[in-house]
């Protein structure tokens, strides 16, 4: 990913309408993102709807969406669902796994990501949505935190780094499945490791100037608002509405990404 100079930037007309348009899709983003995770899926193609060119939106998506996370997890450390002194280790270690994820995004064929991750997100899916037992009550842990905090947590982070949709999902998807956390408590803690992904790759997309800063504060202010609403939601509700969210948000992801003429699957089998 070379480095371009600010002058080379699109120049785009930001007419009030366009910031209106965006504030919008960013506080939906930020809503359900808080909750079940999938806000790139309003956000990305809403700037580029915008006319934002690919690689600008997907710096100026990593900005926005710092807002949000950050937002939600506020949201949930100030009502005790996650101790952020002590997952500091771990947030550094999603940060750094996005940081060399988004630097050497350029480096690897995506048509693999690309191939396999609806098949993933849909398994993510019937996981939440067929395992009745499942609820805010934490669980017996499959591994350690340390050993947590060194393999899945920066895996999780490259892969946001590098590519991004559905990180909130797979971060959901280990800690119940692996730390044997709750959902909600799971939610909380995703929002924290998500939001030290997104730092990372705030960061290098940010050295590489690829980042329009007007839209991107704009969107942010939206993020951070509907990230407020929908934390306090799921805090409410718990279970009952992350579980089927989560569901809906990975199914909507997987079809928009099969629904794609250009997706490799598609490519592959010639429909």
């Amino acid at each position: 990913m070379s480095a371009l100079p600010f002058e080379s930037l699109p120049v785009l007309e930001i007419t009030l309408h366009l910031l209106i348009f965006l504030f919008i899709a960013a506080f939906v983003a930020g809503f359900i993102d808080s909750i079940a995770g999938g806000g790139g899926l309003i956000t990305v193609p809403a700037l580029l709807i915008a006319g934002v060119p690919p690689l600008e939106s997907l710096g100026t998506n990593k900005l926005q969406s710092l807002f949000g996370a950050g937002s939600a997890t506020i949201a949930y450390a100030t009502k005790g669902h996650v101790r952020l002194r002590e997952q500091l280790p771990m947030a550094l270690m999603s940060m750094l796994g996005a940081m060399i994820g988004a630097k050497i995004t350029t480096y690897i064929p995506g048509d693999v990501l690309k191939a396999f991750l609806p098949l993933l997100l849909i398994a993510v899916a019937l996981y939440f949505g067929l395992k009745r037992n499942m609820g805010d009550d934490d669980r017996h842990a499959r591994i350690r935190p340390f050993i947590f905090g060194l393999t899945f947590v920066p895996v999780i982070g490259f892969y946001d780094g590098m590519f991004g949709p559905g990180t909130g999902s797979f971060f959901m998807l280990a800690f119940v499945t692996m730390a044997g956390f709750g959902l909600l408590k799971a939610t909380a803690h995703t929002k924290l490791l998500n939001f030290a992904s997104n730092l990372g790759g705030f960061i290098v997309f940010s050295l590489s100037g690829v980042i329009l800063w007007k839209v991107g504060i704009v969107m942010a202010a939206g993020q951070f608002l509907g990230a407020q609403t929908g934390s306090r939601l799921a805090m409410r509700n718990g279970a009952k509405i992350i579980r089927p969210l989560l569901v809906v948000t990975c199914m909507a992801l997987a079809v928009k990404l099969l629904a794609d003429p250009a997706n490799p699957v598609r490519v592959w089998l010639g429909i």
